[in-house]
């Protein structure tokens, strides 16, 4: 039996976790449900992708995503399902796939085309439990819908590298639990682009020209005995993702507070790397 993933904006309050769940069980007793999140932010498609591209590799071939992020089918917003990595997803054609599959092509995409049959506002457990329990028992994706070639692109998530190779210019996609502003800046990116070069990275009046490997790479484990006044620092490093991220060293949003709040940084704000000659 295929395993099925849960990520959402649903919260935790409210019945439609619950639901969906229900409806998996009802059709199969003896899957295998994960929640990844429901706490995505509402509607944010670029956070929702984030976290799946960085979790779904670590789950099992063939297992089936179901992603209830802006998924209210409209002209503008159909329902996919479709063959990634040797994993499915069904999930709305709203963009979020354009960053999963940044750097892998899909195998397979498909429309789904229930939809005569079933008419709901809660397309999540209305039509993607029946395509994920379809999929789980065997079933292809034909059957579900009509081949299509592409998917719709969100060209504002990718980072830009300027056309003399001295710049790249990313943007905020995410915060976590920490307070911590991840960029859409990879460390591949960031090799290629920069060749070894010099840099400065910018996050509003913030300069840095050192990306560490971890946390504590700012602390000299030889010299300092007392370490407590780190707490609060702020750092740039490539996280475990492998992509830019600024940090507070041991941050507490209760007490020492994140880079969020403490460098003001925002989803979707601006973060540079400039590279010298």
């Amino acid at each position: 039996m295929s395993l099925i993933t849960l990520t959402t904006d649903f919260g935790i309050k409210d019945h439609f976790v619950g639901a969906v769940k229900g409806a998996i069980y009802t059709q199969l007793p003896d899957a295998r449900i994960v929640d990844i999140t429901h706490q995505i932010s509402p509607f944010n498609i670029t956070e929702t992708a984030y976290i799946l591209k960085n979790s779904y590799k670590s789950f099992p071939d063939k297992s089936i995503h179901i992603i209830g992020v802006d998924s209210e089918l409209s002209p503008e917003n159909k329902h996919i399902a479709l063959l990634l990595d040797n994993h499915y997803f069904i999930c709305p054609d709203n963009g979020l796939i354009s960053m999963i599959a940044s750097e892998i092509k899909p195998t397979q995409i498909v429309a789904i085309n229930i939809h005569d049959r079933v008419e709901s506002s809660f397309p999540v457990l209305d039509v993607f439990v029946q395509v994920a329990c379809f999929i789980a028992r065997g079933g292809s994706l034909g059957v579900i819908g009509k081949d299509i070639d592409t998917y719709k692109k969100i060209t504002e998530i990718q980072p830009k590298l300027n056309q003399d190779e001295n710049q790249i210019i990313g943007s905020v996609v995410y915060i976590d639990n920490y307070g911590n502003v991840i960029s859409n800046i990879s460390k591949k990116l960031f090799a290629d682009a920069g060749k070894g070069r010099p840099f400065k990275v910018k996050a509003r009046r913030y300069e840095f020209d050192k990306i560490h490997h971890k946390y504590n790479d700012i602390i000299n484990f030889d010299i300092e005995e007392n370490r407590s006044h780190y707490d609060g620092n702020k750092l740039a490093l490539f996280n475990s993702a492998g992509y830019l991220e600024i940090a507070i060293y041991r941050s507490n949003l209760d007490t020492v507070g994140g880079a969020s709040t403490l460098l003001g940084l925002g989803y979707r704000d601006t973060i540079t790397i400039e590279f010298i000659s």
